[in-house]
């Protein structure tokens, strides 16, 4: 279990402020929670060294990649040994259509977020898929609407 970092109210406004953009410089972020720059630099160093902060990157709108379509792929499999999950663990590491892959409680044993052209792009993710590995059903979901998507992470718990 990691432990949790100690985090101050300028800690959290330096978080929400990289968190909304990461190319902010530590002038303007120093500027903006009223530090100096070496101690605005030093605390983002600490969030980074203590692994609050895991990457700064750039959001690529996925529209203009032509990646309109969003999927979220069900997969249920009657198989629960710790071979199967492994196997499972390698087969979705290195399809990069697949954002995300969550293993879950209930029905559904994985969740898989996808983006992709369309539809037919989709139809050979699938196939991808169960060529790999196994599993007892896979049922997708096509994301009509995007009313909500962020990437900052809420603060309010720390």
């Amino acid at each position: 279990m990691s432990r949790i970092l100690s985090i101050d109210s300028i800690d959290k406004t330096l978080l929400r402020l990289v968190q909304e953009d990461a190319s902010l410089s530590i002038e303007q972020l120093a500027e903006r929670v009223n530090l100096s720059r070496n101690a605005c630099w030093r605390r983002l160093k600490r969030l980074e060294d203590e692994g609050v902060i895991r990457a700064r990157v750039a959001l690529a709108d996925p529209v203009k990649l032509n990646l309109e379509l969003t999927v979220f792929i069900a997969v249920r499999t009657a198989r629960h040994e710790a071979d199967w999950a492994e196997r499972f663990h390698k087969a979705v590491q290195d399809i990069p259509e697949l954002l995300g892959v969550y293993r879950t409680a209930g029905e559904i044993d994985y969740i898989l977020h996808a983006r992709v052209p369309n539809v037919a792009a989709y139809d050979r993710l699938y196939k991808k898929l169960t060529a790999r590995i196994e599993m007892q059903d896979v049922s997708a979901s096509f994301v009509m609407e995007e009313i909500k998507e962020v990437t900052a992470l809420p603060l309010d718990f720390v």
